[in-house]
């Protein structure tokens, strides 16, 4: 489409202007074909070229060809015609050729014109889009390419665009040109150009671009500039862009961000010039910008990367200084930005950036802010996938995150600095906690090798930071104590923490009100992981034990409250192990009653060795507690055991059962009040005496002996003998329930239908016999709805694979059976018969000869193998 549209047009033009060029030539060798033949070739030359380029410049100055397209390749042509500007012969050349006024004046006129078709077209293409200004710039760089002598003039076609341009957009506020800010910067530089004719051309192109620049502020007035100063001004305009504080003042003032952006961007290529002059005036230019708009700037973290890149190319930079001292002025204004990309580097740090991270912390006014992006850095976990970080891209890292890693070792570098020292001080708890956590992260297990290895940077920080802070004997102590090897293991990283804890501590250490508020407040807002919460607890508990006697306050005690039952099981026993400490002064805990209930709802937990620590805490406090106290909560207690007692772990069972039995001791004096909840307690106090650990077994004829003492039952002499029999015992209950808690009975046997469902074979046969003897006394009690569902319960045991149980459930089944063939369907005759056999039923026998089944039970296959799967 573009062949067919503009070949024709192109092809006309050329040609007119081709037929223009020799028409030209041949008349100007008319006048003197001889004499100038020979010296005017390369004035025509040029000429005849620099008109045929513009004639292919303006053809494609259309808006029906692609922009960039069009911009590459009218660039493209015109350097073209640069490059045959500057091989012309000189002005003066030009004159000493012509042989008379007349040959004189044409050669000028011709050497004038051809200065003027260059400028003619960049005239054109910058009326038609202020874009193609971005020309200017690329002159400038060819210009400097070539130290010829029309570098004033070409400086003067620059300025006469720069100030068409400015004419062309007074008064509009929509100005598209976005090179100013790098065409700014090359026009600053030729300032200090040590030619004052350009200079002054420089200045003027400057005044006019910074009146472009305005445009796109909304800050342009119509009426501000004519043309050209006056040229009673044109001295004062010169001397004060020389100035470079001024010039900087009016470049930072009046360019957009993004144009600030490029003009400092532009800057900072230029310190690698080979031209030291150029380098050190760039440098110049770039300290003054950034002392006083670098809070402009949109492109920081771009800037430094590129400032480390050239430091770790050449580390002899001669303008090494100047770049450093760029990283600290950026870091005034932006020191997220800065301190997020000096971390966007893999660890170690290598000298390059250690020379960053000093130039960064030598700015005292901004070290608060440096530190709080470090420590929010130092919320992360090394080895953390990438998807659970902050929306930021860290190319230069792997899938993990190491920035935490990179952050502890650069505080290394940071908090030794005397500038830093204040800053430190105010954020010593921060800074502590935030460390030790990354020395518990570091033991992680899953960072393997890698966590081992970056282990080092933050205890050095964390010692750097005890050293900084007075705390120099600390250090020493925690040296001496082996300490740091302690979080190279996982097995004693907690003890590393409780160590460095405890040190603090004993050396009365001065920070400790503001580290005890900083934990509290940690606490109150909750952890972000599981090992904050271990950390925070164990740091908590020694400032408590060594600076606050118990109880401690209340709004302490919340805390260790709610974090008895946290998600993390080291939390919880940590927590349960201080209230367990707090044993001897426990009646003058504000709220105890709540406490308690806390400790009973890690019942429930699901980690084994978290209720057994509940239960021990419990036991604990419950032998110093205030009887007033314990009998209130007596009865809640007592029931939270009961689920115990039929605990899959045999320790939990064991010790449920007997701290069940010593609440019953306790509270012998308010026997009334838990006498229905010993009824509830029996058949797992009964079914268990069948359990295969020797301790619980232990623990249930204890505890029944005393729950038979506070009813006044006479089995104890049944436990004397350690071959005990089973079904006497159950035969005993069972006869003394039936003179004195018959109506209970219904609820016992409720409570034994639940184990004939168990795994354990020994449960099944217990509940088996249990529920025979109940029925065989509570018969009367039962209604035919009940017996009909026990029925159905026992028929299922018919089918169970051990022959024993099978034996046993068929005669449980004939007792249910009976019972049932004497039930009436009748709501009244039941009542009556109930009524009838309450006084006239007899004290059981035994009715199973239960040590007959078991006489050689270890010999059963199926007992043998219950046995296998129960250890």
């Amino acid at each position: 489409m573009f062949i067919e549209v503009f070949c024709p047009i192109f092809i006309l033009g050329y040609l007119f202007f081709f037929l223009l060029s020799c028409m030209s030539s041949l008349y100007i060798l008319e006048i003197n074909p001889l004499s100038h033949a020979h010296v005017a070739t390369s004035l025509w030359d040029a000429y005849s070229g620099l008109l045929s380029h513009q004639s292919m410049i303006l053809s494609m100055n259309s808006s029906f060809v692609d922009p960039l397209l069009q911009f590459e390749t009218q660039l493209k042509i015109i350097k073209s015609s640069f490059n045959m500007l500057v091989a012309i012969p000189s002005f003066d050349k030009v004159k000493k050729m012509g042989t008379s006024a007349d040959d004189v004046e044409d050669l000028v006129n011709l050497y004038q014109n051809i200065l003027n078709i260059y400028e003619e077209t960049l005239l054109i293409l910058v009326s038609k889009d202020l874009y193609k200004l971005q020309i200017l710039k690329e002159m400038i760089l060819w210009m400097s390419e070539d130290g010829s002598y029309l570098q004033e003039r070409i400086m003067v076609i620059i300025t006469k665009v720069l100030h068409f341009a400015s004419r062309e957009v007074r008064g509009n506020t929509s100005v598209d040109a976005p090179c100013l800010g790098a065409l700014a910067a090359e026009l600053c530089l030729l300032c200090s150009h040590a030619d004052s004719s350009i200079t002054e051309q420089a200045s003027f192109g400057l005044h006019y671009l910074l009146h472009i620049a305005k445009c796109q502020t909304g800050k342009n007035d119509s009426h501000e500039h004519n043309c050209f100063p006056p040229s009673s001004d044109v001295a004062f305009l010169s001397k004060s862009f020389q100035d470079k504080s001024k010039i900087s003042q009016r470049i930072g003032q009046t360019l957009l961000p993004s144009l600030l952006t490029d003009f400092v961007w532009s800057l900072l290529k230029k310190l690698s010039a080979f031209d030291y002059k150029i380098a050190s005036d760039a440098a110049s230019l770039l300290k003054l910008t950034l002392e006083n708009h670098a809070q402009k700037l949109i492109m920081v973290s771009k800037i430094v990367d590129v400032i480390y890149k050239q430091l770790c190319e050449n580390s002899s930079h001669c303008m090494k200084h100047a770049m450093l001292q760029i990283i600290t002025l950026l870091i005034r204004t932006s020191p997220k930005k800065v301190i997020f990309q000096l971390m966007d580097y893999p660890v170690p740090i290598n000298d390059t950036l250690t020379l960053m991270w000093q130039a960064a912390g030598s700015e005292a006014k901004v070290a608060p802010h440096v530190l709080k992006t470090i420590l929010l850095v130092l919320k992360g976990k090394p080895g953390e996938r990438q998807e659970n970080l902050m929306e930021r891209r860290r190319s230069s890292l792997d899938v993990t995150n190491m920035m935490p890693v990179v952050a502890s070792q650069a505080l290394c570098t940071l908090l030794p600095i005397a500038s830093y020292k204040k800053a430190v001080a105010q954020f010593f708890p921060h800074l502590l906690m935030a460390l030790m956590l990354q020395l518990f992260y570091s033991g992680d297990l899953r960072l393997k090798r890698r966590a081992l290895k970056h282990n080092q940077y933050a205890q050095d920080a964390l010692r750097a930071l005890l050293n900084c802070s007075g705390l120099q004997e600390v250090d020493i102590a925690l040296k001496k104590k082996n300490c740091w090897n302690q979080f190279s293991q996982a097995l004693y990283q907690q003890h590393g923490v409780q160590l460095i804890a405890r040190t603090l501590c004993e050396f009365k250490f001065p920070q400790f009100p503001e580290t005890l508020y900083y934990l509290y407040k940690l606490s109150v807002e909750g952890p972000r992981r599981s090992e904050d919460s271990i950390v925070t607890v164990i740091f908590l508990t020694e400032l408590l034990n060594n600076f606050l006697k118990d109880p401690f306050p209340e709004e302490f005690l919340v805390l260790f409250r709610n974090w008895i039952n946290d998600p993390n099981p080291s939390v919880s026993k940590l927590s349960l192990q201080k209230i367990s400490s707090m044993a001897p002064v426990i009646n003058e805990v504000e709220n105890v009653c709540s406490l308690l209930i806390c400790i009973l709802d890690a019942f429930l937990c699901k980690d084994v060795t978290v209720v057994m620590r509940a239960l021990l805490t419990l036991r604990r406090l419950l032998a110093k507690l205030d009887k007033v106290t314990y009998s209130t909560l007596c009865n809640r207690i007592a029931y939270s055991y009961c689920p115990l007692m039929d605990h899959s772990n045999a320790s939990v069972r064991s010790i449920a059962i007997r701290h069940f039995g010593e609440l019953l001791k306790d509270m012998c004096q308010y026997t009334w009040m838990l006498n229905s909840v010993i009824i509830g307690g029996l058949v797992p106090l009964i079914l268990f005496l069948e359990d295969k650990e020797k301790r619980v077994v232990e623990a249930c004829k204890h505890t029944l002996e005393i729950c038979a003492s506070q009813l006044k039952w006479p089995i104890s002499y049944l436990f004397k003998d350690n071959n005990y029999s089973f079904e006497l015992v159950v035969l005993s209950i069972c006869n003394n329930l039936l003179t004195t808690h018959r109506n209970h009975i219904t609820d016992l046997i409720s409570d034994s239908l639940g184990f004939l469902g168990s795994s354990r074979a020994n449960l099944r046969r217990a509940s088996t016999v249990l529920i025979g003897y109940l029925t065989k006394v509570g018969g009367c009690l039962l209604l035919r709805d009940e017996i009909e569902v026990m029925l159905g319960a026992i028929e299922r045991v018919l089918r169970d694979e051990d022959p024993v149980i099978k034996e046993l459930a068929e005669i449980t089944h004939n007792i249910i059976r009976g019972v049932l063939h004497t039930t009436t369907s009748s709501t009244l005759k039941q009542n009556f018969q109930r009524f009838f056999k309450f006084f006239y039923i007899k004290k059981l026998k035994p009715l199973y000869n239960y040590n007959l089944f078991f006489k050689n039970q270890t010999d059963n296959p199926m007992e043998n193998k219950d046995i296998k799967n129960d250890k």
